[in-house]
């Protein structure tokens, strides 16, 4: 019975993934990945992991793909998946949402040693893929797929194909005329257009409503031995975040307003980033306490905030996710007297360049007093200056 209703869900999972016509770009690179490793795709809830998968498994031949969380918890994995490679010939399987079998995981070297097959499994929680991955050594190379960049929107929701900007020539204001005109949807992309599902879904809220809380009330629990009530207080975090303003948000202040310890917020926070809600910025320099810069992934805050009260906060969101979708570590100034400083720290060929964010009257009075190689405003709105940068121009580095 359950192998029947694997080879059905298999059947409806590839009718989906033939029916998609885009395809990110993710798609092409393990598509054409013959190693003997297996590949984990880690990133949110609603970022396309599972279309990914159906659009791969449509397209290979001799494979299968498995919604994990559709089988019962204690499945045998190693077990299944050696009944449908000797039984029916399958080399490729696509499971979807690996940490929702217990001891999935742990399966996947037994899988690797002993039979001849592929495994490209998904994950919307990284911390415990990343420890297991740990453990797996050479037998997994992880990818991250996240939500999409400003390039990618673009291309999904508009059809404007534009390539990747390289960082020289962003910094060098070698950028082409097309891309400086191209943020006329930014202020639609960091609204909520950055979400796959809502190329499907006018108003996409109420739909991360429900992924925010399927996190707090199963991923997070999956990942961490917590108590019944602290789920409550994860709640209580995340929309505590959500209605602040992004100065001054970080484990001390979480700890003071949630009556937890800083223990507790560190280790929530690190929960909530490793679900990618969160994103923790660290403090560059010595001699200031290692507490993070609480961010959120956009565009979370609307769901605590109308647009126009949040938009500050989301352009900061914004950055920080574009730098890490670049592959780039980005740090925040933090003075021991607590003066106000730049937004960001970015250390680019041996150089530091600091970035205020904002919008497109932003001025340069954060810089007072900061020493650095090159003072650059992000402005949302505007052209091109030797200063000046517009913001949308980072969402085309990845």
């Amino acid at each position: 019975m359950l192998i029947s209703s694997i080879l059905e869900l298999d059947r409806r999972a590839k009718e989906l993934g033939r029916r998609r016509g885009l395809r990110r770009a993710l798609f092409a690179s393990l598509s054409v990945d013959d190693g003997r490793h297996f590949n984990g795709i880690v990133g949110p809830r609603g970022a396309g992991k599972t279309i990914l998968l159906q659009q791969l498994a449509a397209s290979t031949d001799d494979s299968i793909y498995i919604s994990l969380d559709t089988l019962p918890r204690d499945v045998d994995l190693y077990a299944l998946v050696r009944e449908l490679a000797e039984g029916y010939q399958y080399r490729r399987f696509f499971l979807d949402e690996i940490h929702f079998a217990d001891k999935g995981l742990g399966a996947l070297k037994q899988i690797y040693d002993f039979l001849d097959v592929r495994i490209y499994f998904t994950s919307s929680v990284a911390l415990r893929i990343r420890e297991s991955v740990y453990d797996l050594a050479r037998r997994v190379k992880l990818h991250a797929l996240d939500y999409f960049s400003y390039r990618e929107y673009l291309e999904f929701k508009h059809g404007e194909v534009l390539p990747r900007l390289e960082w020289n020539a962003l910094l060098e204001g070698a950028v082409a005329p097309e891309y400086l005109r191209a943020g006329d949807r930014f202020g639609s992309y960091l609204a909520g257009g950055l979400i796959p599902f809502a190329l499907e879904e006018p108003d996409p809220f109420p739909l991360l409503e429900a992924t925010l809380e399927a996190i707090i009330a199963k991923d997070i629990p999956n990942s961490l031995r917590l108590r019944v009530d602290e789920l409550e207080t994860l709640r209580r975090m995340i929309a505590f975040v959500g209605r602040s303003d992004v100065d001054g948000i970080n484990y001390s202040s979480l700890s003071s307003n949630l009556g937890i310890t800083k223990y507790k917020a560190e280790q929530y926070a690190a929960a909530f980033e490793n679900a990618f809600i969160l994103q923790r910025i660290f403090p560059a320099g010595t001699n200031v306490l290692k507490e993070p810069k609480v961010l959120l992934m956009p565009p979370i805050r609307r769901l605590y905030r109308p647009l126009e009260e949040v938009r500050g906060g989301l352009r900061e969101d914004f950055f920080a996710l574009a730098m890490r979708q670049a592959g780039r570590e980005l740090n925040y100034l933090k003075s021991t007297r607590g003066a106000k400083t730049p937004d960001f720290l970015l250390q680019l060929d041996g150089q530091n360049w600091v970035f205020e964010i904002g919008g497109k009257g932003k001025g340069r009075s954060q810089f007072k007093g900061v020493r650095a190689d090159r003072k650059i405003v992000m402005a949302d709105g505007g052209g091109f200056a030797t200063d000046r940068m517009p913001l949308h121009l980072v969402g085309f580095l990845a």
